[in-house]
């Protein structure tokens, strides 16, 4: 399985230099744009899960233990921890935006029904791995609520009512789209509480964020480090990566308000990045300082994971159900909300019970993506080669627009 990531890692980072080579100044445009603001929103949002709230509080002691993680000693565990995060492997994010935005309409790859059947098939499964994230990591965070590793039923219940909210967010894009910027604003809101009892308190000084901040400069200086998979649990994240990277792709590049393909790069690796950073570098402070996590901030943190899975979920669904034609507007919303309900709830208990891995369906992915590549070569190439800008069935108009149902 290791070598089948490796061959799609390189693959692309290949494909991001060409595109980067040959469209750099290309202006791209969704066929729903709105604002570059409302743009990264949805992206953050929609990118990432609550592993990115839940995870690195776990993690941290792990990657600083170099006996039994010696891969880890070119770095410092912060470092590491953005590393599997941000930065580079948003590339995949901009690479599958790009050519859904500027590719696709020229090729019509993901039209082909096998093509079709098993894209959704990877994104409704990593809906439901999302949810199974949710569930696992539920006991941490609420040790209250049990004794910090059985799952309750209160946890299945919050669970099951978050996909619930992410169905009916589902079928309204104006929902969606307001769930995407209210989450934004409370993980705003969540950085700076933390920042200040973090730095404005007796557990530390501004000075102390500066200096956490420069250990992330360790990852830039041991980038290729991470290009390819340190150890088993770096492919764990790298699979997981490349099973959101079709679908994420695919519903962003709706969104894209004619920005150029530089600025697009930056929009979709840079930014996201940043935000990233800034509370990586806080939830390290806390780590080291072992300040306790409680309370308030607990309560806020668990609110800001489960909108986040909310997030993920009500995108990847609208995506789904828009590509198989599982519209509220054709089965009627009750029937919508029941059927797509029962199906992600199933295969939450699925991957929970370990009968689905997250690896399968990145290794799907992976296969598209080589399929894809060879599709273009043996068929579409002078099309490909021919492409200076948005395609005509996608150039509307290059106007900002509201999101509505």
């Amino acid at each position: 399985m290791n070598i089948l990531l490796s061959s799609g890692l390189i693959f692309s980072f290949i494909a991001i230099a060409v595109i980067l080579f040959k469209w750099w100044n290309v202006k791209c445009v969704g066929v729903t744009p709105v604002s570059t603001l409302t743009f990264i929103a949805i992206l953050f949002t929609s990118g990432l899960d609550v592993g990115l709230i839940m995870f690195p509080l776990t993690e941290f002691s792990g990657y600083a233990n170099l006996v039994e993680n010696p891969e880890y000693s070119f770095a410092n565990p912060l470092a590491i921890e953005f590393g599997y995060w941000a930065f580079l492997i948003w590339g995949f994010y901009f690479l599958t935006c790009f050519y859904f935005c500027i590719i696709e309409p020229r090729v019509k790859f993901f039209e082909i029904p096998l093509v079709k059947l098993i894209n959704n098939i990877v994104i409704i499964g990593t809906c439901a791995f999302t949810a199974c994230l949710l569930l696992i990591n539920l006991p941490w965070y609420l040790p209250q609520m049990g004794d910090g590793e059985s799952m309750m039923p209160a946890f299945y219940l919050i669970v099951f009512a978050s996909i619930g909210l992410a169905v009916y967010s589902s079928s309204s894009m104006k929902l969606l789209r307001l769930l995407s910027l209210g989450s934004s604003i409370l993980f705003i809101a969540l950085i700076g509480i933390m920042w200040f009892r973090a730095y404005m308190t007796d557990n530390g000084n501004p000075a102390d964020f500066v200096n956490n901040a420069g250990l992330i400069g360790e990852y830039f200086t041991n980038l290729h480090h991470f290009m390819l998979p340190l150890n088993d649990y770096h492919a764990f994240y790298l699979f997981w990566w490349f099973s959101w990277s079709i679908m994420i792709g695919q519903f962003t590049a709706r969104f894209v308000s004619g920005i150029r393909t530089w600025q697009l790069l930056l929009a979709m690796v840079v930014f996201p990045s940043i935000a990233i950073g800034v509370w990586f570098t806080i939830l390290y402070h806390y780590h080291v300082e072992g300040l306790q996590i409680a309370g308030f901030i607990n309560a806020l943190m668990i609110i800001v994971g489960i909108l986040m899975v909310v997030n993920s979920l009500d995108s990847l669904i609208r995506l789904y159900t828009d590509n198989l034609n599982l519209t509220v507007q054709r089965f009627g919303l009750v029937p919508y909300l029941a059927g797509n309900l029962v199906v992600m709830c199933g295969l939450t208990l699925l991957f929970q019970l370990d009968f689905l891995k997250i690896e399968w369906v990145g290794a799907l992915v992976i296969g598209l993506y080589f399929s894809c590549c060879g599709y273009i070569l043996l068929k579409k190439r002078a099309e490909v080669a021919s492409i200076t800008g948005p395609c005509e069935e996608t150039n509307y108009e290059f106007k900002q627009v509201d999101v509505t149902g």
